[in-house]
């Protein structure tokens, strides 16, 4: 444990946007052959999931949720993650993501990530299509489509990344993010679905 209190002290100490509140980790994750998912959360320390950047493996995998954004003119909302961030940092990935604070519904938390990091507004409800595990950041996404529109708000978190684009299916930005990649097939699935 002290380790770990160390280790977020100089976390925090690099970036001091940093807090530590509750969030949720996965206990397990069981998926019943007809598309379905069951995933099983309990409370823990932003800090127990944080420190892992570090090198610490504390078996913290944390549940986050990411988003497949579809702007008015049919192209994908992306961002180049900042140099000052926990995981991917400078790299490009589907905008929005973050991990699911307790008390939070998956829904309220992608869109309260979209608000935030941003400033664009869904139209219409999230659909959940994906549950997906990123051993990069050590969390286990659940990844929600929405068609989106720039909002009236700027966001509020706009340091997580250093700039944010719709881009094209298909011309996706360099460094791309192994998350990413394996969004991108899911995206071009659904999407290649909905057609």
């Amino acid at each position: 444990m002290r380790l770990v209190d160390e280790r977020w002290e100089a976390l925090c100490r690099d970036n001091p946007r940093y807090f530590d509140g509750d969030t949720l980790q996965v206990l397990g994750v069981v998926r019943n052959g007809h598309g379905g998912v069951t995933i099983h959360v309990a409370k823990t320390s932003y800090r127990q999931y944080a420190v892992q950047r570090t090198g610490i493996d504390t078996g913290t995998r944390a549940l986050g949720v990411k988003g497949l954004c579809r702007t008015p003119e049919g192209s994908w909302l992306m961002g180049q993650r900042s140099s000052e961030v926990a995981f991917y940092p400078s790299e490009w990935e589907f905008v929005p993501g973050g991990s699911v604070d307790a008390g939070r519904t998956l829904q309220e938390s992608i869109l309260g990530e979209l608000s935030e990091e941003s400033g664009w507004e869904a139209v219409g409800s999230p659909q959940a299509v994906a549950v997906i595990y990123d051993p990069s950041a050590f969390s286990w996404e659940v990844v929600y489509l929405l068609d989106v529109r720039p909002g009236s708000v700027p966001p509020t978190e706009a340091w997580e990344y250093a700039r944010i684009r719709s881009i094209p299916a298909g011309s996706e930005p360099k460094p791309l993010a192994s998350v990413a990649r394996q969004m991108t097939r899911i995206r071009d699935g659904v999407t290649h679905d909905r057609s």
